[in-house]
């Protein structure tokens, strides 16, 4: 990385994070920060550059649906030093199962919402009136029978 910049506010932490200022204290108090917030003078919170890179990597986390208590978990294994890594990659691997599965549900779920799309737009096309059905896909297309 190039230079560190030692002395971002919280403000502008908030704008590249986009996280709220509320939110940055948030997660100084739950412990999720990899390093303590240093503070200036007059006790204002001093960020860095790998501050913000840090906070990056949290809310990756946080969006693909890792729970705080394990970005904690995940933290306090770095701030071991270092010596941990296998705890780390153990950490990432059971995480990056969960997100595969989340995707494979996501998936699943878009290919319903696909052909009920596909049949409603193919019956409203032919002038369809009234209810609209939808019959249930061939099996093998990833959407459960009888969810029309």
């Amino acid at each position: 990385m190039s230079e560190t910049n030692p002395s971002l506010s919280i403000g502008q932490v908030a704008e590249r994070t986009g996280l709220s200022v509320h939110a940055l204290r948030f997660y100084e108090r739950e412990g999720v920060l990899a390093a303590p917030v240093r503070r200036g003078p007059g006790g204002r919170r001093v960020y860095s550059d790998k501050d913000v890179e840090w906070l990056h990597l949290c809310v990756n986390l946080r969006a693909s649906g890792m729970p705080l208590p394990a970005i904690r978990q995940y933290a306090d294994v770095v701030r071991r030093g270092a010596g941990n890594e296998e705890h780390l990659l153990t950490l990432l691997r059971q995480h990056q199962e969960q997100v595969a599965a989340q995707i494979e549900q996501l998936t699943e779920s878009l290919g319903m919402v696909t052909h009920k799309v596909s049949a409603y737009t193919e019956q409203l096309a032919e002038g369809a009136t009234g209810p609209i059905t939808c019959t249930a896909p061939q099996s093998g297309d990833g959407i459960p029978e009888g969810h029309s």
